[in-house]
């Protein structure tokens, strides 16, 4: 085991462990410490803790101090330099008439370097802008192209749920999605319907997923014929997932066909997964992926 804390240099950015060095750090205090890009003023999210090795980079760099009022005050500095490049670099851009949109920049604690977010459709040609900012601010400069979805957890903003978007609020990393987490679900195919803010499909798929797949195991696909607990024999007309309820149509007196709503414990029908099912499946969900791409496409030439 190892004693460490962990530090987040961005809001809900990724946690790095650093060691204690000897000091009792504890959650919402604020640490100097080294990394790669120089010295970082960094904020406590896990206090003092002992860790497996195996989840430990070595080495593990140790904390330098704890901050201290004059590091505060640095940083607030930092912050309001940050504002101030931010249009610096907007004017630019639009003087080198570069199509790149400026998403945030961020000064490094010591000031040696000034980092400059930006999203673009392709590779641009920044070279000269470079020596622009360069020329102006007299320290390093680098520029770094993200993507969609990092663009979204910089900016933040507010889902379709009224909520914080969870990327901007506390998800330090990204949590791979796909339609067929939506699918499982029995949600709107839509891609409009089950997009974020970044366009993407939504990371809060995933956190019903495991539950869904649970769930859906126990019945049966619609259109599945099913023999119920009192003897009648019956095709699947709707399931729900949630209350594990079946509605069954069966044949009662004179051939008349009813709608009847079973428990999934009454009925005995065969495993859910079958591989032609799954195969139908496939195939709706890669035309499902090929429309999302192409609306997507369409939104960023629309978008120009």
């Amino acid at each position: 085991m190892t004693r460490v804390i962990g530090v987040r240099f961005r809001n809900a950015g990724k946690i790095y462990y650093f060691a204690p060095g000897g000091l009792e750090i504890k959650s919402g205090q604020h640490v100097i410490v080294e990394t790669a890009r120089g010295i970082e003023y960094g904020y406590v999210v896990l206090g003092c803790r002992d860790v497996e090795d195996s989840k430990v980079v070595q080495p593990l760099k140790t904390v330098i101090r704890m901050a201290t009022a004059q590091d505060d005050e640095i940083e607030t500095e930092n912050k309001k330099k940050e504002r101030d490049a931010f249009k610096i670099c907007q004017e630019k851009i639009k003087k080198h008439e570069l199509e790149m949109k400026l998403i945030d920049v961020e000064y490094t604690f010591d000031n040696n370097k000034i980092l400059f977010y930006f999203t673009a459709d392709g590779r641009i040609d920044f070279r000269e802008l470079v020596k622009d900012l360069a020329s102006v601010f007299r320290t390093r400069i680098e520029l770094r192209q993200v993507g969609v979805r990092d663009e979204t957890k910089i900016v933040g903003g507010v889902g379709v749920c009224g909520r914080a978007l969870c990327c901007h609020s506390y998800l330090s990393e990204f949590i791979p999605v796909s339609i067929k987490m939506a699918k499982e679900q029995n949600l709107s195919l839509n891609p409009s319907k089950i997009s974020g803010v970044c366009g993407r499909l939504m990371c809060c798929l995933k956190y019903e997923e495991e539950t869904y797949e649970y769930l859906n195991n126990k019945l049966p696909n619609v259109g599945d014929f099913v023999t119920t607990d009192d003897g009648l024999r019956g095709e699947v007309h709707s399931v729900n997932v949630l209350r594990q309820t079946v509605k069954v149509r069966v044949a009662v007196e004179k051939d008349e066909i009813e709608i009847v709503e079973y428990k999934a414990e009454q009925l005995r029908f065969k495993p859910r997964r079958r591989k032609d099912k799954m195969q139908v499946q496939d195939a709706e969900l890669k035309k499902l992926e090929a429309l999302e791409k192409s609306e997507r496409k369409s939104k960023l030439n629309d978008d120009k």
